[in-house]
C-alpha cells in the first residue's frame, strides 16, 4: 500500500489551509495570529478552522459557494477565510466602509450563501436589500440575537457546535478568493484569485523581503478586505511566522509605532500616505524599533515619500512592491539596495511571471518608450466573477491588460508613467499626471496631490491640480509654476490648482480621482 492510499490528500496541497496544518503538527503551540494581546497558536487556528468547515457544511454550504465577510480585521476574519477554503468556497470580503447601494451591488452580484459580519456593522448590512436573500448569517462579537431571525447565528456558539472537519481535497487550482475592485470609476468587478495565485503570492513575498529570519514578527496594518491585507500575511501563514493584527480605525501614526516597539515588529507594510504620517512622528529616532522590512504599495508613492523613509529607516530594507488585485497582487520589486539609486521605479517585474510593453496594437515598444504593461503567468486572476465581457477585454490578445502606461530602462526597471484612462491629451500631446504629481509633491508645501483633466474648448484637456497642503502654509498658482519650471515642460503645467483639507481616498488608500473629477465639472465652467 502506497503513502497516498492512506494519507489524506488535501495534506499533499500547497494551499494556506493545508500550511496551517503542518504548522498546528510541527510547532502547535507557537503564536500564529495575534490580536489586541490575545495570542491565537497554530493548533487554536488549525482546531477552529476545521470547525469553522463543519459548521459551514452544516449550513448548507459546498464547494463553489461563496461565503462573505463584512468584518474589520481581527483573527476571526482569518478563521472564516480558512473554513469556507477548506470546503473549496470562495471567501470574499466586503468593503465595510461601502455605502448601503455599492454593498448591495456586490451581495447581488456574489450571491453568497453565507455571510459573517461584525455585530456593529449589523445596521450596514440589514440597509443591502440583497442580504435578506442570504441563507446564513454569522454574527462575530458580543451581541444579544434573541430577535433576530433563526439563520442569525453567534461566531462562537455556531463553531463549537460542530467537531473539526476532515477536510476534503480542494485543487490548487481553485478559487479561494473573490476580491472586488475598489471601483475608482464605474462598478467594481469581483477578481478570481485561485489558492495557487496566493502561494506564488508567498513566493513572490519571501523573495522580495528576504524572510529567512525566524525570528521575524509580521505586522498588519491593511485591511483584510483590500488584497493587500491578505497578500501581506501569506508568505507568514507559509512560513509559520506570527502576524500581529493591528485594529482598524483612524490612523494614528504614533499607535502604530508604539505597537512596532511593544510587539517587535520586523515586516510592516503601508500605503505611502500611512509612511508619511510615520515618517513625520516627533522623537521617532529615539524609539527602540526592530524594523528590518518595511515595504509600501497599493498607491503610488511620491519622491519625497521614498526619501522620507530612507532618512527616517536608514538601516531598513526599503521594499517597494507595484501590482493590482487582479495579479494576487504583486508584479514589480524595487529591492531594497536599489531604493536609492532608482527613486521613483517601482521596480523590476518579478521572475515567476511574463510581461510586454506594448503599444494599441499589442506591438512590443521600443525600450525606453511608453507603452501599456501587460503580464500573463501563474499570479494572474482567473477573470472577473460573472463578467466574461469584461473578462475577455482584459484577457485580449492572450495577456491581461494592466491600464498602466509604463518605461523600462536599460537595467531592466518599470516607471509607471500613468494609469491609461488618467493620461491627459492636451492639444495632441500625452500628459502623463504621475509624471506631474512626483513634481508637484516635492514642494514643501504640498501634502497630498492629484492630477486631473479638464475639458478645454482650445486643447480638449488641461491639467489640472487638485492639493491639500501642510498647516499654516499657502500655496498659488503661480508659486506651483514657479517651483516647477525647469522640471516640466510648460505644455504640463497645471493650469489651474484646486486647494483641499484632504483629497478623497478609498479604503485602500487610492485617491479617488473619479470623485474629483466630477467635482471639478460642478465647479468649472467647461474651456475654462
Amino acid at each position: 500500500m502506497t503513502t497516498t492510499d492512506t494519507a489524506p490528500a488535501w495534506s499533499f496541497r500547497n494551499h494556506w489551509m493545508a500550511h496551517t496544518a503542518t504548522h498546528a503538527a510541527m510547532r502547535g503551540d507557537s503564536t500564529a495570529l495575534k490580536f489586541r494581546g490575545q495570542v491565537t497558536t497554530w493548533s487554536d487556528l488549525d482546531d477552529r478552522v476545521r470547525r469553522g468547515a463543519s459548521a459551514l457544511r452544516a449550513s448548507g454550504v459546498d464547494a463553489g459557494d461563496r461565503v462573505a465577510l463584512l468584518t474589520l480585521n481581527h483573527p476571526w476574519f482569518v478563521e472564516t477565510v480558512f473554513a469556507a477554503n477548506t470546503l473549496g468556497a470562495m471567501a470574499v470580503p466586503l468593503n465595510f466602509r461601502l455605502a448601503p447601494p455599492e454593498l448591495d451591488y456586490i451581495l447581488s452580484d456574489s450571491a453568497p450563501s453565507a455571510i459573517f459580519v461584525d455585530a456593529p456593522l449589523l445596521p450596514l448590512l440589514k440597509a443591502a436589500p440583497h442580504s435578506a436573500a442570504i441563507p446564513t448569517v454569522v454574527v462575530f462579537g458580543d451581541v444579544d440575537l434573541s430577535s433576530e431571525a433563526p439563520n442569525v447565528h453567534a461566531y462562537e456558539e455556531f463553531i463549537a457546535a460542530h467537531e473539526p472537519i476532515d477536510p476534503p481535497d480542494v485543487s490548487e487550482g481553485a478559487t479561494a478568493l473573490i476580491m472586488y475592485t475598489s471601483g475608482t470609476t464605474g462598478r467594481p468587478k469581483g477578481a478570481m484569485l485561485s489558492h495557487r495565485n496566493m502561494q506564488i503570492q508567498a513566493l513572490t513575498c519571501i523573495r522580495a523581503n528576504g524572510m529567512v529570519d525566524e525570528s521575524d514578527v509580521g505586522f498588519l496594518t491593511a485591511p483584510f478586505f483590500h488584497i493587500a491585507g491578505l497578500g501581506s500575511i501569506v508568505a507568514n501563514i507559509v512560513l509559520g511566522v506570527p502576524t500581529v493584527i493591528h485594529p482598524l480605525g483612524a490612523f494614528d501614526p504614533a499607535a502604530v509605532l508604539d505597537a512596532y516597539e511593544e510587539e517587535g515588529a520586523t515586516i510592516v507594510f503601508n500605503v505611502p500616505m500611512q509612511w508619511d504620517l510615520i515618517c513625520a512622528q516627533p522623537g521617532i529616532a529615539e524609539r527602540n524599533l526592530k524594523l528590518r522590512i518595511i515595504s509600501w504599495g497599493a498607491a503610488p508613492a511620491s519622491d519625497a515619500t521614498l526619501r522620507a523613509m530612507a532618512r527616517t529607516f536608514p538601516e531598513a530594507r526599503n521594499v517597494a512592491v507595484f501590482g493590482q488585485t487582479e495579479t494576487s497582487p504583486i508584479t514589480c520589486v524595487l529591492n531594497g539596495e536599489d531604493a536609492l539609486t532608482k527613486l521613483g521605479s517601482v521596480g523590476r517585474p518579478i521572475p515567476t511571471i511574463q510581461y510586454r510593453i506594448v503599444d494599441e496594437l499589442m506591438n512590443d515598444v521600443a525600450p525606453g518608450e511608453i507603452g501599456e504593461i501587460v503580464y500573463r503567468g501563474p499570479t494572474v486572476m482567473q477573470g472577473y466573477w460573472n463578467k466574461p465581457n469584461e473578462t475577455a477585454a482584459a484577457f485580449a490578445g492572450g495577456w491581461f491588460h494592466s491600464g498602466d502606461l509604463v518605461k523600462q530602462d536599460p537595467d531592466g526597471f518599470v516607471w509607471v508613467v500613468d494609469r491609461k484612462k488618467d493620461m491627459i491629451i492636451s492639444g495632441g500631446e500625452n500628459i502623463y499626471c504621475a509624471e506631474v504629481e512626483n513634481a508637484i509633491a516635492n514642494h514643501p508645501a504640498v501634502r497630498e496631490v492629484a492630477v486631473i483633466g479638464r475639458e478645454d474648448e482650445k486643447w480638449g484637456q488641461v491639467p489640472v491640480a487638485v492639493v491639500s497642503i501642510a498647516p499654516e502654509t499657502t500655496l498659488t498658482l503661480e508659486e506651483l509654476h514657479e517651483s516647477l519650471r525647469g522640471s516640466l515642460a510648460s505644455y504640463k503645467l497645471p493650469k489651474d490648482l484646486v486647494v483641499l483639507p484632504e483629497l478623497p481616498r478609498n479604503a485602500g488608500g487610492k485617491i479617488l480621482k473619479g470623485t474629483l473629477r466630477e467635482q471639478d465639472r460642478t465647479l468649472a465652467p467647461q474651456g475654462a
